[in-house]
């Protein structure tokens, strides 16, 4: 993938007064009008002392007024901003703020660029030196906690000359929407399941397997044994003879990707929320398949689905798909997971990998994740994914110390059995059924799709 064409483009602004003022003291003036005021002491025993104070005074209001003339004016300062990377979730990257100089002096200037929390968790302020004619930059680092569109504010200037006597005050209007993907980072170190994609389809490509699937390979005399289905009569027709089509595996196989963004995946763990892992694993798998071959849908839901991206391949569809996944957000209510399979019935009729990403209620019937996924079993093969809650496994193997404890660690031995219960039931009507910690979880899913592709399961 082209992370270049992910990178928000820059923006810049000429500076702008703020404020009716616009201006202010430096740090240096009041220094040196606090050195003036030591004055008054002798001036209790001397009044020509208190004179002294007064001209002092004078000089230093006079060059407050020179350094305040010769600083530039804000409109022949410009700020801009520039990000270095795409920013993703969980990330770390740099943001650059350029100050652009055209005045006659050089000036220093603090600069605070308003990035939401979202970004950032405290301000962004940093220090900048422009000579004249030149240009000054700066960078900090920024580390999205939330995916989505997050808009970017103005950026807010207090410079000064080096004498720091006066100081202007300006603003610039930065303001932006940028989007946060899921973790780039990530898919980037996923390059080994890459590698042994190529491996297993190379392996395919030399064992020719004919007959096994439904892709057209060759023609060839019929002979005893052959279905009459496969019989080609137009072939037939102009040899004089029987001709039989033979088949091989399907280069490209249909996978889709369902994520529920119910209130189940609101959940918490560490920093991000499961909604985020399984968005970050969805991109990851979108990735592999893309590049094995394979033709990619995605199906985001919660009491109506959010977003839908038919089967495809290619740049533009994976591109498509990242910015469906960024977009995905966690509702507060429980999602309809039998409208998710209804769906997915009538969208794929064909056989296909449904890959879905989901969590478990904990409630005393059958959930209705699990009948929706049992639906499917019919006509496809589903990898059922249930992203785990790593709390309640630690307070099952806990040695309860007290009474307290104890309640604890049955209710959560008792909820981890279930689980296990609920999943080996999908796991004898054919599906590849499983419980996950939210830290593995894409790596699980790539090694089953890898899995399941060099055992030609589908």
């Amino acid at each position: 993938m082209n992370e270049s064409i992910l990178v928000p483009p820059p923006v810049s602004a000429v500076c702008q007064a703020r404020g009716r003022l616009g201006f202010g003291f430096g740090r240096r003036f009041f220094f040196l009008f606090v050195c003036g005021l030591l004055w008054i002491i002798p001036g209790f025993w001397n009044r020509t002392f208190l004179s002294a104070v007064a001209a002092w005074d004078c000089l230093l209001l006079l060059a407050w007024i020179v350094d305040f003339w010769q600083l530039p004016s804000p409109g022949q300062l410009t700020v801009e901003r520039r990000w270095r990377a795409a920013p993703s979730l969980a990330a770390t990257s740099q943001l650059e703020i350029t100050l652009h100089n055209q005045g006659n002096i050089g000036v220093r200037a603090t600069a605070i660029d308003d990035v939401p929390g979202e970004l950032r968790s405290d301000l962004a302020e940093v220090e900048l030196a422009a000579p004249a004619g030149w240009t000054g930059r700066a960078s900090y680092a920024i580390r999205p906690r939330q995916r989505g569109d997050i808009r970017a504010g103005k950026a807010y200037l207090r410079y000064r000359s080096v004498l720091e006597v006066c100081e202007r005050w300006c603003v610039a209007d930065l303001r932006q929407v940028v989007r946060v993907f899921p973790n780039l980072e990530e898919v980037r170190h996923q390059s080994i399941y890459l590698t042994r994609s190529r491996q297993i389809e190379l392996e395919r490509r030399l064992l020719r397997q004919r007959g096994m699937g439904r892709e057209f390979e060759s023609l060839r005399e019929y002979q005893d044994g052959d279905e009459f289905r496969d019989i080609c009569w137009t072939a037939s027709a102009r040899r004089g003879k029987l001709v039989t089509k033979l088949h091989q595996m399907e280069r490209s196989q249909p996978v889709w990707i369902v994520l529920d963004a119910g209130r189940l995946l609101r959940g918490r763990v560490e920093e991000l929320s499961k909604l985020d892992y399984a968005a970050n694993a969805a991109l990851g798998l979108a990735q592999l398949a893309t590049y094995s071959g394979d033709r990619v849908g995605l199906l985001a839901y919660g009491r109506r689905p959010q977003s839908r991206v038919p089967l495809g391949r290619g740049a533009s569809h994976l591109r498509h798909i990242l910015d469906r996944l960024a977009l995905v957000e966690a509702e507060i209510a429980e999602a309809d997971h039998l409208r998710a399979a209804a769906m997915l019935l009538a969208l794929q009729k064909r056989r296909a990998l449904i890959v879905w990403i989901t969590d478990l209620a904990e409630t005393a019937m059958t959930p209705e994740v699990i009948e929706s996924a049992g639906r499917l079993l019919s006509r496809h093969l589903v990898l059922f994914m249930v992203i785990g809650q790593p709390d309640l496994g630690r307070v099952a193997q806990r040695r309860p110390e007290n009474p307290q404890q104890m309640f604890e660690s049955v209710a959560a031995i008792d909820m981890v059995q279930r689980r296990e219960l609920l999943l080996a039931k999908l796991r004898e009507r054919g599906a590849l059924a499983m419980e996950i910690l939210p830290s593995q979880l894409s790596a699980a899913v790539l090694n089953h799709y890898l899995m399941i592709k060099e055992r030609s399961l589908l």
